[in-house]
């Protein structure tokens, strides 16, 4: 059998399969309707089955050939995408500049230490860096605001999107010393029920541990602000590690040996498949993830 189809043919079977229409793709695409339909019968033929059941006068539906190939042809753009942008980073070289998003609750001292080494290795690079709510960072990274983005997992990743993890940082139950909770040696559910618990919140955010624990709640969307409010003994929480571990909380906070804590915020580092990273951002990477080890060690 050979393999005659070709690249467009794929981009347009794989529109008419997620708008269901041949007639929006021609618009979108600004070609004719026959033109979309004879790439589709073309590709049909070299391919040897059938994409599309066409029942006169109803939208196009994939036939059970079209359904499973249709994320294989995706892959298949996906990794030109990829093939293209590593092309195009081999004759850029160095970045010359290197636009950061994060999520606001990143572990602040790896994000700085990794910021400091990255000035020394790439001494003419711009940086600049901002801090975002959760799904903040990927709209970033999709409107082409920003070149890499360091976040806290969450599923609603865009496809265009590329993503690896890092590392994770700990989630602990805490609260202030001289909260009720302080003297118990170890709390159970029902405890942390009685007393009110400060909780995060976000528009779009999903961190672990986002369901209340406690008929009572108070919410904030910065975990640093939070921690404002356990060390004046306003509630219980939910913080990462990181932030129980900054400097000014240090002596303020009591760690709770506690029946059920949210499982660790796994955080990833996103960029777009088709501007892969420059040596710059890989480089911050690796070495933030380093840091992030750090955290991890120095628990416990």
């Amino acid at each position: 059998m050979s393999m005659q189809w070709n690249l467009d043919q794929l981009r347009v079977f794989v529109a008419v399969a997620e708008q269901r229409s041949f007639s929006a793709v021609a618009r979108q695409q600004r070609k004719a309707q026959s033109a979309i339909s004879s790439a589709i019968a073309m590709l049909e033929d070299d391919l040897g089955v059938s994409l599309f059941e066409r029942s006169s006068g109803r939208q196009p539906s994939l036939t059970e050939a079209g359904d499973a190939l249709l994320e294989e042809a995706r892959e298949v753009l996906r990794q030109c995408e990829r093939l293209n942008g590593r092309a195009m980073a081999m004759v850029r070289g160095q970045e010359a500049q290197l636009r950061v998003a994060q999520d606001e609750a990143m572990p602040y001292q790896a994000l700085v230490e990794s910021f400091g080494a990255l000035a020394e290795q790439f001494p003419s690079l711009e940086v600049q860096l901002t801090s975002a709510a959760q799904g903040e960072v990927s709209r970033k990274l999709v409107e082409r605001r920003a070149d890499l983005g360091l976040l806290f997992y969450h599923d609603e990743i865009p496809e265009a999107l590329e993503r690896r993890v890092l590392g994770s940082v700990e989630m602990v139950t805490v609260c202030g010393v001289n909260h009720p909770l302080a003297a118990q040696s170890r709390v159970n559910c029902q405890q942390l029920a009685q007393h009110r618990q400060l909780l995060m919140s976000t528009q779009t955010s999903v961190y672990p541990g986002s369901e209340p624990a406690s008929p009572q709640v108070w919410r904030a969307d910065s975990f640093y602000v939070m921690a404002e409010w356990l060390v004046r003994d306003l509630g219980w929480a939910w913080l990462p590690r990181h932030v129980v571990q900054y400097s000014a909380y240090q002596g303020l906070m009591v760690e709770l040996d506690s029946e059920w804590t949210p499982p660790a915020l796994v955080v990833e580092l996103v960029w777009r498949r088709d501007e892969p990273l420059g040596p710059a951002a890989r480089w911050l990477a690796e070495r933030f993830a380093i840091h992030l080890r750090a955290i991890g060690g120095k628990s416990r």
